[in-house]
């Protein structure tokens, strides 16, 4: 499994967990088809910018993102100065 798919299913966990529990917090009577149901609709989100190929989390734009910031990343590291002893 990809990196960029293992935060995806991240995300849907804890959007999903999130939910739930509010959900739980506002009706503790709440039967159990109210809590998947409110948990289910807090995934919308994450499926959403999962499905956005210009997202810069998860689209075909993160990957690049990704490059450019490793590479200013690697720069930054030339050009710090050395501790000295």
């Amino acid at each position: 499994m990809q990196k960029k798919d293992l935060d995806k299913l991240k995300s849907f966990v804890r959007h999903f967990a999130i939910t739930a529990v509010a959900v739980y917090t506002v009706n503790p009577d709440a039967d159990w088809k109210a809590l998947i149901a409110g948990a289910v609709a807090g995934v919308v989100g994450p499926a959403i910018r999962a499905i956005d190929k210009n997202d810069p989390a998860f689209g075909k734009v993160a990957d690049w993102v990704e490059v450019e910031i490793d590479k200013l990343a690697k720069k930054s590291a030339k050009k710090a100065p050395k501790k000295k002893a």
